[in-house]
């Protein structure tokens, strides 16, 4: 097999040929032009950014014999010999991690060197290494013979203990811009005859997120026939969108075109679209127009506010590693749910108070599609019905809510994944869990407010579809785990203050009244190991 793949066929050779790190660059070849090599080195970043090659030009370049203002002369035994120099020893803890591992390495660092000025040892992923492999190694890292010098990398330096940190020196590798990568695409495929266009180049770059391996990587795989690479082509193979696409769909929420954006999102859940890359593409552009509404250059509609609570809102889809139900869903509901409520009380008062001037804003401003002002009322009102239901029913449960009560409801909860029922309402059980229960009541958690929102929207018909699986006549309300923890803190407080929670009939939904009740009671809702009160 005589093909190498690109990454390794343009993997930097020299100090010179590294992409997008020029201030660690710089000063591992000063240490090496004033002879101040430190015995232990940690590079750390994301992955792809060159830490396992600078490790290893580094190497390179200590051991050569005629370096030239830091960089390797590459002509002299030590380079030539370079690949198969029995000084330079590389190992990847992710498979050597083990004590007994580091227990042979520092037995051969006691060794001299046989050929180089060094003995260097290279370790990859150095965190993916036990705790008593790191304390072995401590011990070499404190007092190292002087002809070894180790060089270690990591993805993930948060897991590497302090102890090895404090003895280091660490360079932290960081994402390479998106100009760097374009640049190192452009030219490999000018000394390979790839063709490609330029915003195919531009995406190729955005999707390897800052990575050089990734972005040689996916190159490799689209210039696999003589085709040209389009942007086309990397949307359908790699489940991207396009900036023009994210740009539409950003232009017709600042315009709220309701119809429009369901279209848009109708569009998307049909496709093999990476919602992960969407999000990371909607934030940018997103994060662009904060920064022109703080420097009063943008003339749109949206505000930083709404701006902000989406951004937000998209990191907590991200951070939720398993998502049942289509996560076009919980997009749509995020940028449907960022309008500004007190922007569209204001048009519905001037559309009210003044009929005839609100008519002529409608007829220029407003598009035919968008929802009459009585569905907004509508709207309105639901919102208002649903958090007084909440109320209601958060202090229903918490009036006879008992812990068995809720473990046998949390039984029925994980058999309903497997019963016949709708599959949408099955990703929501798979999504959430039973936090509270008494005989008539229960609360749903959930990790994400969307979630929350979407299930007590239809919440009747859940109902009326799972109860009987409960044989009981339950009355649920879903919570965000947020909101939950506040909830569950005033319960506490409130027992401890000696109040009463009393039934509340939902077509009155009154306030509930204050009476003494028992504060063990408690204990009859949470275990005592879950219960904390400052």
């Amino acid at each position: 097999m005589n093909y190498k793949v690109l990454y390794r066929k343009y993997r930097p050779s020299s100090f010179s040929g590294i992409v997008g790190q020029e201030y660690t660059v710089k000063m591992l070849q000063n240490a090496i032009i004033h002879n101040k090599i430190s015995h232990a080195y940690l590079f750390t970043g994301p992955r792809g950014t060159g830490k396992t090659s600078t490790a290893k030009i580094f190497a390179k370049t200590i051991n050569c014999l005629n370096p030239v203002n830091g960089e390797a002369c590459g002509q002299c035994a030590s380079c030539l010999g370079f690949a198969d120099s029995p000084d330079i020893i590389e190992i990847d803890a992710a498979s050597n991690n083990g004590v007994d591992d580091v227990r042979e390495l520092i037995n051969n660092v006691k060794i001299a060197p046989s050929e180089g000025k060094y003995k260097i040892y290279i370790i990859d992923e150095v965190h993916m290494m036990t705790q008593s492999a790191f304390n072995a190694l401590l011990l070499t890292l404190e007092e190292p013979p002087k002809h070894a010098i180790f060089i270690m990398a990591t993805t993930n330096v948060e897991n590497v203990p302090i102890t090895i940190l404090s003895r280091c020196q660490r360079f932290n590798f960081q994402k390479i811009s998106l100009n760097d990568l374009k640049k190192q695409i452009q030219f490999v495929c000018s000394e390979e005859n790839i063709s490609i266009t330029d915003d195919a180049v531009e995406e190729i770059a955005y999707l390897s997120e800052g990575g050089m391996r990734d972005a040689l990587s996916l190159l490799d795989q689209l210039s696999s026939n003589s085709e040209e690479i389009t942007l086309d082509k990397i949307l359908t193979h790699y489940g991207s969108i396009s900036t023009k696409s994210i740009k539409d769909i950003i232009e017709k929420l600042e315009n709220q075109d309701i119809a429009a954006l369901e279209q848009c999102f109708d569009d998307l859940e049909n496709t093999s679209n990476d919602y992960k890359v969407f999000i990371k593409k909607m934030v940018k552009e997103l994060t662009h127009i904060a920064m022109l509404i703080k420097y009063n250059r943008y003339e749109g509609n949206l505000t930083f506010a709404q701006i902000k609570k989406i951004i937000f809102d998209f990191n907590e889809i991200l951070n939720k590693t398993n998502i049942n139900m289509n996560p076009y869903v919980l997009i749509k509901l995020t940028l449907l749910g960022s309008y500004d409520i007190d922007q569209m009380s204001e048009r519905r008062t001037i559309i009210f108070k003044e009929p005839e001037k609100a008519k002529e804003e409608v007829k220029v401003d407003v598009p035919k599609k968008e929802i009459p002002v009585v569905d907004e009322v509508k709207v309105q009102q639901q919102d208002d019905y649903l958090q007084k239901l909440k109320k209601v029913r958060i202090n229903n449960c918490f009036v006879g809510a008992k812990k068995d009560i809720l473990t046998t409801y949390q039984e029925i909860w994980k058999r309903l994944e497997n019963a016949s029922i709708k599959s949408d309402y099955v990703s929501w059980i798979m999504d959430s869990s039973l936090v509270a229960a008494s005989s008539e009541y229960a609360i749903i958690g959930t990790k994400l407010d969307s979630l929350a929102n979407l299930i007590n929207s239809k919440i009747q018909e859940f109902t009326d579809e799972i109860k009987k699986e409960f044989a009981e006549n339950i009355h649920f309300i879903a919570l965000s785990m947020d909101d939950w923890n506040k909830e569950k803190q005033i319960y506490v407080k409130n027992l401890k203050d000696k109040y009463t929670y009393q039934l509340i009939d939902e077509t009155e939904l009154e306030k509930p009244k204050n009476e003494e009740k028992e504060e063990n009671m408690i204990t009859d809702v949470f275990s005592h190991d879950k219960i904390e009160v400052v």
